[in-house]
């Protein structure tokens, strides 16, 4: 049994990026990884514009009324220029007429019976947005590895990068294994249940931006998991299997993966929950054996697969911010011979709530999980107030 970090480690080691790119729509570029750097062919803004609604003028008439020259709206070019005693009423985006050096707001004014306009702020701020302060041509906003999120989608908008060349994504087998598993199609009878792990797993892939190739619920029998991982190595470039890696008389796994050519780097984890986690490496393409229950498996895929994934794509950020947070209320468990993860949210104070968790069976306890939080091994109890690492999810 080795720690989670060593584990880490080990997993992070073992990635390979993948070779290849391809050219998406902007729109499909969403948790993908990007493979060159975006660089700005225009200046942001590309002209002198207003901040705010407001009277395009010269700081040094201030103390004067003014008479408005022009309307200039947002997209409009300016047609005239800003003299002694003059301004323009203008709208936020639009450009700055020439002569002008500020832009007093609208409710920094009053119209006087004559038309003309008097400043009644205080000191006036400029208000405007000088060329290319926000970059300039050539510059790169966005760089090789970037996961790319909505907020990329814009700036690359922006830039007219429309069709970004992004990394090719990995293929994920997927195999959730157990006689007890049947789809959610079903009604479970005595004593099955529902397959969550594998749409949970399915789910989980995508939105780290690769390919789930989803095999179905694979057979407890030796022949019948043999022959799903000898198939899932050929399909993909990493498998996932929940079920079948621990003790039990039917958790013949890892000796399975050992005959089909994979050497397993470790096979259990001292944190809890998720200490029967497996993982190997065949040349280069990875094996997780994830934990049976719901829990363990959708947490262990967020600390190992995930960021392997986003590795084989080339993502320069792959792993989860931590937060160090205090706790809301004391926090105890009876045994502290692991690591301990467990589901909290952040309430309105910044300060960590732990959830009503059952154990690793519990999967609800992460409908409203806004992260995992962990206690380190050998440590039973936390006190309110007390800084603890939270892992959002």
């Amino acid at each position: 049994m080795i720690s989670l970090d060593k584990a880490i480690g080990i997993v992070r080691q073992s990635v390979s990026a993948l070779k290849g790119e391809e050219q998406v729509a902007l729109v499909e570029s969403l948790n993908r990884v990007l493979a060159h750097d975006v660089v700005s062919d225009i200046n942001m803004p590309p002209f002198r514009k207003t901040a705010v609604d407001g009277y395009a003028c010269r700081a040094a008439d201030l103390d004067n009324p003014l008479s408005v020259i022009e309307v200039i709206a947002a997209g409009a070019a300016p047609q005239k220029n800003i003299v002694q005693g003059t301004c323009s009423k203008i709208m936020t985006g639009a450009p700055i007429p020439n002569g002008a050096d500020c832009v007093i707001p609208v409710e920094d004014t009053e119209i006087l019976s004559d038309g003309t306009i008097r400043f009644t702020g205080k000191k006036p701020k400029s208000n405007i947005c000088e060329l290319g302060e926000d970059i300039k041509i050539g510059e790169s906003p966005l760089s090789k590895g970037t996961l790319i999120k909505p907020q990329h989608i814009a700036i690359m908008a922006a830039l007219g990068c429309h069709s970004p060349i992004v990394s090719v994504r990995p293929k994920v087998s997927i195999l959730p294994t157990g006689d007890e598993l049947v789809e959610p199609t079903e009604i479970p009878q005595d004593s099955k249940i529902r397959n969550s792990n594998g749409h949970q797993l399915i789910a989980q892939v995508a939105s780290a931006g690769a390919i789930p190739i989803y095999h179905g619920i694979v057979a407890d029998t030796e022949e019948a998991t043999e022959k799903a991982i000898a198939k899932a190595l050929t399909e993909s470039d990493v498998v996932v299997l929940t079920g079948g890696v621990s003790m039990g008389d039917f958790d013949y796994v890892p000796r399975i993966m050992e005959r089909l050519g994979v050497k397993i780097l470790f096979d259990s984890i001292a944190v809890q929950p998720g200490k029967p986690t497996t993982f190997g490496v065949a040349g280069n393409k990875l094996i997780f054996g994830l934990p049976g229950n719901p829990v363990s498996s959708f947490i262990q895929f967020e600390l190992l697969v995930k960021p392997a994934l986003l590795m084989m794509m080339g993502c320069n950020t792959p792993y989860a911010p931590i937060y160090r947070l205090p706790l809301a209320n004391d926090y105890t468990r009876k045994r502290a011979e692991r690591l301990g993860l467990f589901p909290v949210i952040v309430n309105s104070n910044g300060e960590v709530e732990p959830l009503e968790y059952h154990g690793s069976a519990h999967i609800f306890a992460l409908a409203r999980a806004h992260g995992i939080a962990s206690i380190a091994l050998g440590i039973k109890e936390i006190k309110k107030g007390e800084l603890i690492d939270v892992r959002s999810i």
